[in-house]
């Protein structure tokens, strides 16, 4: 009895070898992207900071002028929740807000409360149209223009220093007559000073432009951020935050809904002014840059890793005839009647080239071939020249006269 042994089956699926090689670039190049973005996350955790924060060394920080204010013996403070502000006002003390118009109704309320009795001096930074009702009374706000360098055009001894600064941005009206108001944009102020009791007073900017780093050395920008900010000797930088326990546990009277509606359009403006990218950390940023560079490396790799071309043998013979048949076919789809004539004429010299023998090198010569053609030729009823080495046809018809003229032609070199 014949034992018969199955052939077991060819597999074609990739060993697990196979996997990893293939497989090992491409973890190798995202475990060294994860290590460069953390290693680049944590070297920029402890210095990256928001715009306007005088620790922050980013073009839109402020590190540049407060390094400057503490140069000329100004202290200068942080706040983060609205109990340090307030606690920290005072006549001797500059209360810079950064960003009045995240504060809620309330803590407003609370921060105008603690500012007016201060006889201190307070900065507010584009304060939005419900933010000027409580903590700058008397102002409103107009249309935004952009910002760009402007003259003071007022009495104002800081401006008057200073000149020409980069302002513009949110725009004002002052009810106040006592009010002085400076570098106006289409004939409206972007500083408004109010002053308040016992020599306090309170400044409103329509830009936060001119404390940032990238333009601190640009126009005036400089000495007018160091005269507002350093007209005492304390600075309190406070940078409203939503995570304040304040904001939480403020409570609003009843009947508020249309002050919170205009304080949501305040914030609005706020962030449209802003931009969006301009609150996006910039960490996020850079990490954005480093995936998309490495996902044009990948694909560069990739695209190498194939390599050139490689010629391969076919599969299955083809008949001379089907070749020349499809090739026919093509010509004919795109009427290429100028190629299809050139191919018959070419090979029609190649074979009357090797019985008139002429070299191959010749035959495609006028002036080598045709002689031979005619010595072997006793009668001569075709201009050769024109047959062999003429224009292209026009028609198809005058095409197929061309290739039966050709096969006449053979036949007569072949047999004379």
């Amino acid at each position: 009895m014949t034992a018969v042994t199955a052939a077991s089956p060819t597999s074609t699926a990739a060993t697990p070898g196979q996997v990893w090689t293939r497989a090992r670039g491409v973890l190798a190049a995202l475990l060294i992207l994860v290590v460069a973005g953390v290693t680049f996350a944590a070297v920029r955790s402890g210095t990256s900071h928001g715009q306007l924060d005088p620790r922050s060394a980013d073009p839109r920080g402020s590190r540049a002028v407060a390094e400057l204010l503490e140069a000329r013996g100004i202290s200068v403070t942080v706040a983060t929740t609205l109990a340090e502000a307030t606690a920290a006002a005072g006549p001797d003390t500059t209360l810079l807000v950064t960003g009045p118009n995240l504060l809620t109704r309330s803590q407003q309320l609370r921060l105008a409360e603690a500012t007016s009795a201060s006889a201190g001096r307070t900065l507010l930074v584009g304060p939005g149209p419900a933010t000027t009702t409580r903590l700058a009374p008397g102002v409103r706000v107009e249309q935004q223009k952009a910002v760009s360098a402007l003259a003071p055009a007022c009495d104002l001894p800081a401006a008057r220093r200073a000149g020409t600064a980069d302002l513009g941005g949110i725009r004002y009206t002052v009810q106040d007559p006592t009010a002085i108001t400076c570098y106006p944009s289409a004939g409206l102020p972007s500083l408004v000073v109010l002053p308040a009791g016992t020599e306090g007073d309170t400044v409103v900017l329509g830009s936060p432009a001119l404390f940032h780093n990238e333009r601190l050395d640009k126009q005036g920008n400089a000495s007018l951020a160091l005269q507002l900010l350093g007209s005492r000797p304390h600075l309190v930088w406070y940078l409203p935050s939503l995570s304040d326990p304040s904001a939480a546990t403020g409570a609003d009277s009843p009947g508020d809904g249309d002050d919170d509606r205009s304080e949501d359009g305040a914030r609005n403006d706020a962030a449209e002014e802003s931009g969006f990218l301009d609150l996006v950390p910039s960490g996020w940023l850079w990490a954005t840059v480093q995936l998309g560079l490495a996902a044009v490396l990948a694909a560069v790799w990739r695209g190498r890793r194939l390599g050139p071309l490689v010629a391969e043998r076919l599969p299955v013979a083809i008949r001379a005839s089907e070749s020349a048949e499809g090739r026919s076919l093509l010509y004919r789809k795109v009427n290429a009647r100028d190629r299809a004539a050139d191919a018959l004429r070419e090979a029609a010299r190649t074979r009357l080239a090797h019985l008139a023998g002429v070299s191959a090198r010749d035959a495609h010569t006028p002036g080598v071939l045709l002689p031979a053609l005619s010595a072997r030729m006793t009668v001569v009823d075709h201009d050769l020249s024109a047959l062999l080495f003429g224009t292209a046809p026009s028609t198809d018809a005058a095409l197929v006269l061309l290739a039966d003229q050709l096969d006449a032609l053979e036949r007569e070199v072949r047999t004379s």
